[in-house]
C-alpha cells in the first residue's frame, strides 16, 4: 500500500493542462500529468475539468476525473456570459429538455441516483443564476 503524501483537487481547462504554479503545488511530476491528463480529457476542450489527484510518497499519483461543474453548463445551454449576481434579476432561460440534459451528466458526481433529484439540484443552481427553466 502507497503512503499519500497528498491530494490536491483542481480545474483545468479540458486537454490544455500546462506545467504551472498550480500542478507544482501537488507535488507530481507534471509533464506525466499534463500528458496523461489531455490524453484522457481531449474530448472536453474547452471545458473546465474538475480533477482529484492523488499524490504518493514515492512521486507517482492517481487522478480522477470529474464531470464539469453545473455553472457553466447552465451559462452555455442560456447561452449567457455570466448569471446574475442577484437571483431576481433573470438573465436568461433553459428547456425542460436541457435541464434533464444537464442533471443526466451530473448525476454520476452528485449526491442522488434519482433523475428527478439531480434535476431538482441543477433547477436550484439554475435559480440562484437567475436563469428560469422554461416548461
Amino acid at each position: 500500500m502507497k503512503k499519500i503524501s497528498k491530494v490536491v483537487k483542481m480545474e483545468l481547462p479540458g486537454a490544455e493542462a500546462k506545467p504551472g504554479p498550480k500542478l507544482a503545488s501537488s507535488g507530481v511530476n507534471m509533464a506525466k500529468f499534463c500528458t496523461d491528463f489531455n490524453a484522457k480529457t481531449g474530448d472536453r476542450r474547452g471545458q473546465i475539468v474538475p480533477v482529484i489527484i492523488t499524490a504518493y510518497e514515492d512521486k507517482s499519483f492517481d487522478f480522477v476525473i470529474k464531470t464539469t461543474p453545473v455553472a457553466p453548463l447552465i451559462l452555455k445551454a442560456a447561452g449567457i456570459s455570466k448569471g446574475s449576481s442577484n437571483p431576481k434579476n433573470i438573465v436568461g432561460h433553459i428547456t425542460e429538455a436541457q435541464l434533464t440534459e444537464i442533471a443526466e451528466y451530473k448525476l454520476p458526481d452528485l449526491n442522488t441516483t434519482d433523475i428527478e433529484a439531480a434535476k431538482r439540484i441543477v433547477e436550484g443552481s439554475c435559480r440562484q443564476m437567475g436563469v428560469v427553466v422554461d416548461r
